[in-house]
């Protein structure tokens, strides 16, 4: 069920760019919370649940985890950011549009084997990390549609982009959820993918904002997963 809400959110980040205005304002806080949120939940609570699971393992699967994203998304794909793409010249050839769009599905993917991942390992660990993907679930579903609309796509085609990250999330879950004994290397994958999505996908566009607002927004993120951690664990 919470894979599917995941799913929803993408879906709803591809409805909003298409179906009306959007302030970029909101967008840009909603990723800066996110990058806090990220980050704690990826270094307090899954890497060491992560190193209890693999042992002397878990930070090669955890890079590893990182640079697969590194690879999709930055590497096979020349130009990508979060966010409304405005760059139309970019997306002239189809083949950099579904770049792009199968980065985030790799992406997305792994969205979903975090949160099976985590509530195979504890309640606590699950809903924390159902927390974290979900605080990003409406930017990348926003990138996605933006994405395709750039590249001169139909409204529609743009909001099935977001769409099948939606699917991309549930088939995750649902691959750990038939494969559970790999938790042990799913779990420091997810890890490094979301250390990834934060630090290097999320944190970056933070940087770009000028004043402090959108910046102190990361820590506010950091504060309520330290606040959930201390009333809640």
């Amino acid at each position: 069920m919470l894979g599917l809400a995941a799913a929803l959110a993408n879906g709803l980040g591809g409805a909003v760019i298409v179906q009306k205005d959007w302030d970029g304002r909101y967008l840009r806080y909603f990723i800066a919370l996110g990058a806090g949120f990220m980050l704690a939940t990826s270094l307090l609570e899954m890497l060491p649940e992560s190193i209890r699971l693999a042992g002397t393992r878990a930070p090669l699967l955890l890079l590893s985890g990182y640079f697969i994203v590194h690879f999709f998304e930055h590497t096979v794909t020349t130009h990508f950011h979060f966010g409304e793409e405005t760059h139309t010249e970019e997306y002239a050839e189809p083949h950099r549009v579904y770049s792009v769009l199968f980065g985030l599905i790799i992406h997305t993917f792994f969205d979903g084997i975090a949160i099976a991942s985590g509530f195979l390992v504890s309640q606590w660990l699950g809903w924390v990390i159902f927390l974290a993907v979900i605080l990003h679930k409406v930017p990348e579903g926003f990138t996605a549609s933006s994405v395709m609309m750039a590249a001169g796509r139909s409204k529609r085609v743009a909001w099935l982009a977001s769409a099948a990250l939606g699917v991309a999330t549930v088939f995750g879950v649902l691959t750990v959820t038939v494969f559970s004994r790999s938790v042990g290397a799913a779990l420091p994958l997810a890890a490094g993918v979301t250390l990834y999505v934060a630090a290097s996908d999320l944190i970056p566009e933070v940087n770009r904002e000028p004043g402090f607002r959108v910046a102190l927004c990361v820590f506010l993120g950091v504060g309520l997963f330290l606040g959930l951690q201390q009333f809640f664990h």
